[in-house]
């Protein structure tokens, strides 16, 4: 269980952020909270009149019950983008107005920041590169004695091995005088990732005040690495500062169109989920600055007992330290603001499922951690929220199959939703599910800087149908990924520690049947279904079984190096790091960096005419 050294909160912080007081957040919270049970109530309730037009029994229950689990992150994904497209029309810095951090200045620094490149069997020249451009800028700034290195590796396979210390002397040889970089291997690796953090802060933390977190793909600018310990540093009572992380510029057509999507989504949601959350906001793991002395003290993760899948050491660490921080009466801030902080994106469909398979394996561990004492009443929800992420999927999965078959019956027994309340229901979802990034998109069109940041107004919107038509295929794969693996948890079947592929790479059909043939056996036979049924309702679940069919070809497709290669070529997805790349993404030689400037710039004032305004 998780430790109990700070079972009850240390420290009452007293307002309740840096401009916002405790009883404006809760007011805030409380409008929040009540604007989504309203929406929940509201879409349940018309759910339940749509079922009821030739009674309710037990099966409109089970599909009512389904579609409940399926509400939480929807309605708050809304409700997040209402707020966040408002303060973006309303404020000409709406990341101020969330997060109004105040910021010590780069020459008054006074504190030791140790920066930590988290590592296991990964491409060692990745880390290097990614590290070196990071040592370049802020020796550079005139700051790095600030600043000490360490990579800190779990790797097992020789060649990794071998690779990474030969990477860490090259950095030594380049940089020893003017920046110390360590490197430390755990022949043993328990806790994963947060036993590696653990560890070293344990036997090295001593003389640091803050360490920034490094996944083996981050990057982050050095003004945006000041800016950060700037701010923590002013804010004693501020435990851990997460920055927005977003995708590098990317040649894979799945990184491209995966990346853009989260580009619209992420700058209204992140707005309206900071604007609520306030100084308990959420923890990613990576390119985050944390406070040493209370991670140490109080963010300990000890083994859940019994065995994996559930049990065992904590997988997805971040959101748990994240609320036991928290408790221990520090705030939890993120800094929404898109800019100086990247990673990298999965470059196929193979690659995001595993990944999210990690995610979702350790999620539903928190349903362990839920009853925690003393937990901040918003670290709760988020815990809760975490479980629902994938929850949700086999209740939509479960959802959709029950629909079908009643629709498919519908003929014998009488119209089994209302259409009147069917159709309803269907443009509600549809409105909340894609209201985030309907939301920027909204205020991109309405700025003309904003559209030259993604290519132009008619690549924006190009590239904003083709996202959302994307989308809509790819989510009854990944629910349906996830689906299948919560049934194999229930048998005891749990994720490995293992590394991503992060290149772009060609994609086998045979090997993406191998993984995606459920998907496939699933959509072919909803495809027959949808043939043989002539139930007006059935297009209501078309996208669901289109989706499921195409897997392979969708995941064979977009991992096709020409097709990512010419994407990035002609400017379709395009994100404001390739349009205008900043100085250090120039530096690393992406490609697609910048090639299309003046031909955007040429272009804009045309696409400025074509939807209005500035």
């Amino acid at each position: 269980m998780l430790t109990d050294r700070a079972s009850t909160p240390e420290h009452d912080t007293g307002p309740d952020g840096f401009g916002a007081d405790a009883e404006t957040m809760s007011r805030r919270r409380a409008l929040f909270f009540f604007s989504v049970m309203t929406t929940v109530v509201f879409a349940l309730a018309l759910m339940i009149a749509a079922l009821s037009s030739g009674g309710f029994d037990l099966l409109d229950a089970v599909l009512t019950l389904c579609f409940g689990l399926t509400l939480p992150w929807t309605v708050i994904g809304f409700w997040n983008a209402v707020v966040g497209f408002a303060l973006m029309r309303r404020h000409p810095d709406p990341a101020a107005v969330v997060c109004p951090l105040e910021c010590d200045p780069p020459n008054a620094l006074a504190g030791k920041t140790a920066i930590l490149s988290c590592i296991r069997n990964e491409d060692a020249e990745r880390v290097v590169r990614h590290l070196d451009h990071m040592i370049q800028g802020l020796v550079e700034s005139g700051h790095a004695d600030a600043f000490e290195i360490f990579v800190l590796s779990d790797s097992t396979w020789p060649e990794c091995i071998a690779a990474e210390e030969a990477g860490v002397e090259h950095l030594r040889e380049r940089w020893s005088r003017q920046m110390s970089i360590r490197y430390r291997r755990r022949r043993d690796n328990p806790g994963f990732k947060a036993g590696n953090i653990r560890d070293f802060l344990t036997h090295g933390g001593d003389g640091f005040d803050f360490a920034l977190v490094l996944d083996a793909d981050s990057l982050m600018a050095p003004e945006t690495i000041l800016r950060m310990v700037g701010i923590m540093q002013r804010n004693p009572r501020l435990g851990i500062l997460q920055s927005l992380v977003v995708g590098l510029p990317a040649t894979s057509a799945f990184a491209r169109i995966f990346q853009f999507g989260m580009r619209l989504g992420m700058r209204s949601y992140s707005l309206g989920s900071a604007w609520w959350q306030g100084d308990s906001g959420p923890y990613w793991g990576h390119n985050a600055l944390l406070r040493v002395q209370p991670f140490r003290a109080h963010c300990r993760l000890d083994p859940l007992p019994g065995c994996p899948p559930l049990g065992g050491w904590i997988l997805s660490h971040d959101q748990v330290e994240a609320v036991l921080m928290r408790r221990a009466g520090y705030e939890v801030r993120v800094l929404p603001e898109e800019r100086g902080s990247w990673e990298e994106n999965p470059p196929t469909l193979i690659e995001f499922i595993r990944r999210d398979l990690r995610w979702c394996q350790g999620n539903l561990q928190y349903l362990r951690l839920i009853g925690t004492p003393g937990l901040h009443p918003i670290g709760r929800v988020q815990l809760v929220l975490a479980i629902l992420m994938f929850i949700g999927s086999p209740a939509w999965v479960v959802f959709m199959t029950l629909a079908a078959l009643q629709i498919g019956h519908a003929p014998q027994s009488g119209p089994v939703f209302d259409p009147i309340f069917g159709w309803s229901i269907f443009a509600l979802v549809m409105t909340m599910v894609f209201a985030p990034k309907l939301a920027t998109l909204g205020s991109l069109l309405l700025s003309r800087e904003g559209r030259a940041g993604f290519g132009g107004g008619p690549r924006l919107l190009a590239g904003a149908f083709g996202e959302i038509l994307f989308s809509t295929l790819l989510a009854p794969v990944m629910a349906l990924a996830h689906t299948l693996f919560m049934v194999g948890l229930v048998f005891g079947k749990a994720i490995v520690w293992s590394p991503q592929r992060r290149d772009t790479h060609r994609l086998k059909p045979t090997l993406a049947l191998r993984r995606l043939w459920p998907q496939t056996l699933f959509g072919f036979a909803g495809m027959l279904w949808l043939i043989s049924s002539d139930a007006g309702g059935a297009v209501l679940v078309s996208p669901f079984i289109l989706g499921a069919l195409l897997a392979v070809p969708i995941a064979v497709l977009t991992a096709w190096p020409v097709l990512g290669a010419w994407l990035a070529r002609v400017g379709l997805w395009r994100i404001p790091e390739e349009v205008d790349p900043p100085e250090l993404i120039k530096s690393l030689g992406l490609p697609g960096a910048g090639r299309r400037r003046a031909y955007v710039a040429a272009t804009e004032t045309v696409a400025a005419d074509a939807i209005g305004g500035d």
